[in-house]
């Protein structure tokens, strides 16, 4: 040692300062200082029905072992021969599942990544995938909603997935390739959206400004709205009544799940005793009507009916009770972002009321697996819009409207997926 640093001495006599820098990064380099940012260096999570994706997003390739623990309910993730960056823990999204990420140490140098689970699940996949597009390295880690016996059948290192359940890159690379290739028909494929306008037959809805019925705007409008929708060219588009007939709540919902329809949209007009009202507005699902006027709207509109189901022959009483809850919850919160492109659309060329995004009880939109919303497209009790909802080219602006906020609604879906 004292040698080299006569040697150093010398070095700094001899040569410019400006040297420096150049000799640090090659003394640096010696002693192999890694990279803070190497490894894994963030997390996303995506939650489905009944499911969750994690997936980190890594700089190279690993080995991992991921199992499931008890006592408390965890999820265990040892990764090896890779760094792992600590401030993932802070990243974790939102979701139903996992929480509580914490960093550990296995061994003397790999990193165990511990989850608390929320409810009992099952490993479904773990697996690797390679750089691809603008993507490095990935790890996913797929994780369904399973009954206590199921989870507890899933515990310990002897149930683990590890790099052995896919030691052939080519299986990674069709496994990505065939996904990648089903995200593209999946979204390729034309949206289904059923239109539902309300009321018909001995129900005639309510009974406008100078007699108009409700029944004969909303046909009207739906009409016009498939029309418009037909020859965009990207939706398949169904009518839950094309004529003037009586439909059942209950039945509309069925008519839209028979349909197997991405978006539900049921088509109504107002009315009410003060006939200054006036204003359009959008309701999505709540439990809780979000003021009384939003109630007492739901009540006389729903009468008896009740939440439709979900085919959960399959399922447990106690994972198809959670099931339901997941479903209904992940439905209600695309139909706000619906209902959020509904309102800045319509906002440009009619009146709105205020609070135009509203919440109620509506038994049209109780179905858990389809986002819906239904529209108020204004007063019938309200001379000026009584008028306005009877001309052809008023209801061709919320028309059109419409067409532009299912548009950006789809648009954002496809680009809203976490992977």
């Amino acid at each position: 040692m004292p040698d080299l640093l006569k040697k150093i001495n010398v070095f700094f006599k001899r040569k410019a300062i400006r040297w420096l820098p150049c000799f640090l990064l090659c003394v640096l380099s010696l002693f192999n200082v890694p990279d803070a940012c190497a490894g894994i260096s963030d997390i996303r999570v995506g939650q489905g029905v009944g499911s969750v994706r994690i997936v980190f997003d890594s700089d190279q390739k690993f080995d991992y072992k991921v199992f499931l623990l008890s006592d408390p309910k965890r999820l265990i993730i040892d990764t090896q021969n890779v760094k792992v960056n600590p401030q993932i823990v802070k990243k974790l999204d939102a979701n139903n599942f996992i929480s509580d990420p914490r960093l550990g140490t296995v061994g003397v140098d790999d990193v165990r990544i511990a989850f608390n689970l929320r409810k009992p699940v099952i490993v479904k996949k773990a697996f690797l995938l390679p750089p691809q597009s603008s993507f490095g390295w990935r790890f996913v880690v797929d994780l369904e909603l399973a009954s206590e016996r199921e989870f507890a059948s899933k515990l310990g290192s002897r149930n683990a997935f590890t790099n052995d359940s896919y030691t052939e890159s080519k299986i990674v690379s069709k496994a990505s390739s065939n996904s990648k290739a089903q995200s593209i028909k999946d979204s390729n494929a034309k949206k289904i959206i059923v239109l539902d306008p309300g009321h018909g037959g001995q129900d005639p809805g309510a009974i406008g400004y100078s007699g108009v019925y409700e029944k004969n705007i909303t046909l009207a409008m739906g009409r016009e709205l498939k029309a418009l929708l037909d020859k965009s060219g990207k939706y398949k588009v169904y009518l839950t009544r094309n004529t003037d007939k009586f439909i059942p709540l209950r039945d509309r919902v069925k008519i839209a799940r028979r349909y197997k329809a991405d978006l539900f949209m049921s088509i109504h007009a107002d009315s009410a005793l003060n006939r200054k009202a006036k204003g359009l507005s959008v309701y999505t699902l709540s439990e809780t009507a979000s003021d009384k006027e939003a109630a007492a709207l739901a009540e006389r509109e729903n009468k008896a009916d009740v939440i439709a189901g979900l085919n959960l022959v399959e399922h447990s009483k106690e994972v198809s009770d959670i099931l339901i809850n997941l479903a209904q919850r992940e439905t209600m919160n695309r139909s706000s972002e619906f209902a959020s492109f509904m309102v800045q659309e319509m906002k440009k060329s009619v009146k709105l009321v205020s609070n135009t995004h509203r919440f109620a009880g509506f038994a049209v939109l109780k179905a858990p697996d389809i986002p819906a919303v239904l529209l108020e497209m204004g007063y019938l009790s309200n001379r000026q819009e009584e008028k306005l909802l009877q001309q052809k080219s008023y209801r061709k602006k919320l028309a059109e409207s419409t067409v532009e906020a299912i548009d950006k609604y789809f648009e954002n879906m496809r680009h809203a997926s976490v992977f």
